[in-house]
């Protein structure tokens, strides 16, 4: 798969699975011991170096282990992981959740963030081509270590407030042509403050209504998880304003 070799692809993948669970930069020792990969620490480090050489990987100034950049979480996203589908006990309870609100746009999609946020212990958003900007769950990212720096925090809650900014992304879905946005760290947020985040958006689109929906949180979260969320609440939502003719 793209230019690495079996065996960094799955110390990539071990590395990130790490990662995801300790916030924290990934030594070699750990990979050895908690992943079984059947190479030496001093192999795996030099594999991780080759890794870092082909930008899917970065060090930190304060630690010997390494961090997955951007480039190496899509990897994992398009290749490694595997998906969580959304059970059907969810799936009855976010359609009930919503389908009392289905003829008022407003109140469908306030509805919709709140019951996403509280799902996925994240912070929901969805904004409109129309204007509307929602958003639930800031406290559920203050419990979360990334965003313990009051600067990062504070940065993220202010640019909530920038209607036009989330309009933006629904034009680069258009562009994308794909099912899900990803956002990943400065290279999509374009702002080095915003490098512990990540987000992931799905669209809907109706009569009149363009929008997206999705959340916000740490780079390191479980997108195997998440990603299937945000998918079926925007296929929900796109089902909604096309038959309501919103």
């Amino acid at each position: 798969m793209d230019d690495l070799t079996n065996r960094q692809t799955e110390i990539l993948g071990a590395l990130i699975r790490e990662y995801t669970e300790s916030g924290e930069p990934v030594g070699s020792e750990i990979l050895e011991k908690k992943y079984k990969l059947g190479v030496s620490p001093a192999t795996i480090r030099n594999e991780m170096v080759e890794l870092a050489k082909k930008g899917y990987l970065k060090k930190t100034y304060f630690s010997s282990g390494r961090l997955p950049s951007a480039k190496g979480f899509r990897f994992y996203i398009k290749h490694l992981m595997k998906e969580k589908a959304v059970s059907t006990t969810d799936e009855v309870s976010y359609k009930h959740g919503i389908w009392d609100e289905r003829e008022d746009l407003q109140r469908l999609l306030s509805h919709a963030v709140r019951i996403l946020a509280q799902k996925t212990n994240l912070l929901s958003l969805v904004a409109t081509n129309i204007g509307d900007l929602y958003y639930s769950g800031v406290g559920n990212l203050l419990d979360l270590q990334e965003f313990l720096d009051w600067k990062l925090s504070k940065s993220l809650f202010g640019r909530l407030e920038e209607q036009n900014y989330w309009t933006k992304i629904i034009d680069r879905m258009d562009e994308l042509k794909e099912e899900m946005c990803y956002m990943l760290g400065e290279d999509d947020f374009s702002d080095p403050m915003f490098e512990p985040i990540g987000s992931i958006f799905g669209e809907f689109e109706g009569a009149k209504v363009k929008g997206i929906i999705g959340v916000v949180g740490p780079k390191r979260m479980y997108y195997e998880v998440v990603g299937p969320q945000v998918r079926y609440f925007s296929d929900l939502i796109g089902q909604i304003v096309k038959e309501q003719k919103l």
